[in-house]
Parts: C-alpha cells; sequence; structure tokens
C-alpha cells in the first residue's frame, strides 16, 4: 500500500488532503472582498533594492566541514564511496543511483558545469573527504530569492555537527554575503525526513503545491518552506550557540538541542 500525505500525517486542510471548509471559503472571500474595495494594500516599501549577486565559486570554511564548488576530479571517489551504502537516499532525489562509478562521475561531470544548480561538495573538517552535496539553485538575483536543493548527505554526514553546519553555512553565504531576502527548501510532500530537516533548521512550512512536478514516472506534491531576512538574525544566533563546542559534552552529545537555541532558550 502507497504512503499518502494523509497516511504520513502530513497533511494540511485546504492544502493537501482535504478541502478547506465552507465557512474558511466564505470568510477568505469576504475578507478579500473588503481588501478589493475598501483597502487596495500594497506590499511595505523595499527602499534602495538592487539585484543581488550571484553566489561565488569561492569555498565557505566552517569549524567542522568545508564546502567548495562541485569536481568530478576532486570528489566523485570519495562521494561514491561515502553513497554507496544508502541506495534508499536516492529516494526522492531527481535522478536515479548509477549503476556504476563511471555513470556517477559522468553525471557529476555534468553537474559541476552549471551554474544553476550551483552544486557544492561538503568536506568532512576531520576526514578531509567529500561526505556530501548540496546545491544553490533557483536563483533569482533580481528578487533576492534562492533556494537549497539536491541536498544528499552519505551516512558519514548524516546526524554530525558538520551536517547542520554545512546548511549554517550557506544561509550565511545567501544572507549575510549576498544580501538575499529569501531562502527557500522544497522537496516531495512525502519526504517526511526532508520536512522535518527544514523545520529542524528553523525554517516556516508555507504549504502544498500540488501535482507540481513529475519525476521517475511519478507524481510529486511539493511541501515549500522558507526563511526570510528579517528572521536571520536571530536564528543565526542559535546556530552559533548550537555549533559552539562549548554546547557538546566530552562524548560529543549535545548539551542544547539546535529547536532551543533556534528560541533562544537557555
Amino acid at each position: 500500500m502507497k504512503a499518502s500525505n494523509k497516511s504520513l500525517g502530513l497533511d494540511q486542510p485546504g492544502l493537501v488532503g482535504g478541502a478547506r471548509p465552507a465557512d474558511d471559503k466564505t470568510a477568505e472571500t469576504e475578507r478579500l472582498r473588503r481588501m478589493e474595495v475598501e483597502e487596495r494594500p500594497v506590499g511595505f516599501a523595499v527602499p534602495g533594492w538592487r539585484s543581488r549577486p550571484l553566489p561565488p565559486a569561492t569555498p565557505i570554511e566552517g569549524r567542522y566541514c568545508r564546502l567548495e564548488r562541485l569536481s568530478a576530479e576532486r570528489h566523485a571517489a570519495d562521494l561514491f564511496a561515502a553513497s554507496a551504502a544508502a541506495p534508499e537516499n536516492w529516494t526522492y532525489l531527481p535522478r536515479d543511483p548509477p549503476a556504476d562509478f563511471s555513470e556517477y562521475r559522468q553525471w557529476m561531470e555534468a553537474a559541476a558545469r552549471q551554474d544553476d544548480p550551483f552544486f557544492h561538495a561538503i568536506i568532512a573538517g576531520d576526514s578531509g573527504r567529500a561526505v556530501g552535496v548540496a546545491a544553490l539553485m533557483r536563483i533569482d538575483p533580481a528578487n533576492g530569492v534562492i533556494e537549497v536543493g539536491n541536498i544528499h548527505y552519505a551516512p558519514l554526514l548524516q546526524r554530525t555537527r558538520a551536517a547542520t553546519e554545512a546548511i549554517y553555512l550557506l544561509m550565511r553565504r545567501v544572507f549575510d554575503e549576498l544580501g538575499y531576502r529569501r531562502f527557500e527548501w522544497k522537496c516531495d510532500s512525502l519526504n517526511a525526513p526532508s520536512r522535518r530537516a527544514a523545520l529542524r533548521y528553523g525554517f516556516t512550512f508555507e504549504g502544498i503545491f500540488r501535482q507540481a512536478v513529475v519525476y521517475k514516472g511519478r507524481n510529486r506534491d511539493t511541501a515549500w518552506f522558507s526563511i526570510i531576512d528579517s528572521e536571520w538574525p536571530r536564528l543565526r544566533a542559535g546556530y552559533l550557540r548550537w555549533l559552539d563546542p562549548a554546547n557538546f559534552d566530552s562524548t560529543g552529545l549535545q548539551r542544547q538541542t539546535l529547536a532551543a537555541a533556534l528560541a533562544g532558550d537557555g
């Protein structure tokens, strides 16, 4: 029996998993009518706004990992070996697992030439080996919007400080270095681990785009999440609290969860 949004507990009234109640629709229609007739509202001013720069190819250095532009020559062997033990990690990626190293390297050579998606290799600080991939994509400099996607963490990277720091480093580049206004995370609505990760990282759930994509011969309803620039200072401070070595005991266990650190607790 195939999973559904409802069976996974991921449905949202009025988005996926059921129609919006009639009284809610009536209230929304009336609210929109008043806006149209009485208020004519517009968005808040963004004075001095200018198109933002494209992401540079310079590495991003962190305490536990480094992000650098993907290179088949430097990263293909490490990443193929690191991800081979977890074929299930390919379930929600837009491509199937490669049949062999030659196919994987061929894909990486093509991916590394692209500027959108702009693929990064995640290099573990303790080993110097590539253990994951993440891309900045759907880059919209005119509106200051950028998405993180094509995330593929090998088992060696999952549930580590470096895994969380990699996302923080991309946020820091997007908001602090490049001055974008919005950072997006999108995934298959049935991809529960990705949806949980987005919430853990501080993204706000925005809704479901129904029948948004066809991939691998199947439908995808897409869950949308975002962080905006006004939220970033609080989240940045929380990430720095969580990533601080003092947040971990002698066995490596966290003293404060990321959720608590982002909320400013403790």
